[in-house]
C-alpha cells in the first residue's frame, strides 16, 4: 500500500525531469527547435539543389534557433550571394551567417 501512496509523487518528478531535459537553453536547443531546425535545413538544402547555377553538393548548411550558417566552397561571389539570398527566403529563418569560400 505505501509504493502506492508514493506513485503519484514519483510519476511527478519523473515527468519534470522529462520537461527539463527537453528545456532549451543559449547553448543547447528543446527538442521542438531541433525540429524547427532540421525542417529549416532541409528546406536551405532543397532550394540551393534546386537553384541550377549553384554546385549543391560543394556548400554545407546548418542550422541553430533559426540561424543558418552557410559553408564550404562556390565558384564566384556571385554564387555565395546567390546563395545566401535564397536561404534567406526561407520560412522560419531568422539570419544567414555566409562562412562560404570562394575556390
Amino acid at each position: 500500500m505505501p509504493l502506492l501512496k508514493r506513485f503519484p509523487a514519483f510519476f511527478l518528478v519523473a515527468m519534470l525531469a522529462l520537461l527539463v531535459g527537453c528545456a532549451s537553453s543559449a547553448q543547447q536547443e528543446g527538442t521542438g527547435e531541433y525540429i524547427d531546425d532540421t525542417v529549416i535545413t532541409t528546406k536551405v538544402k532543397a532550394a540551393i539543389f534546386n537553384e541550377p547555377t549553384l554546385k549543391s553538393i560543394e556548400i554545407n548548411v546548418e542550422t541553430f534557433k533559426g540561424v543558418v550558417q552557410l559553408s564550404g566552397f562556390v565558384s564566384s561571389h556571385a554564387d555565395s550571394h546567390r546563395a545566401v539570398e535564397l536561404a534567406r527566403h526561407v520560412e522560419g529563418v531568422r539570419s544567414v551567417k555566409n562562412d562560404m569560400r570562394i575556390k
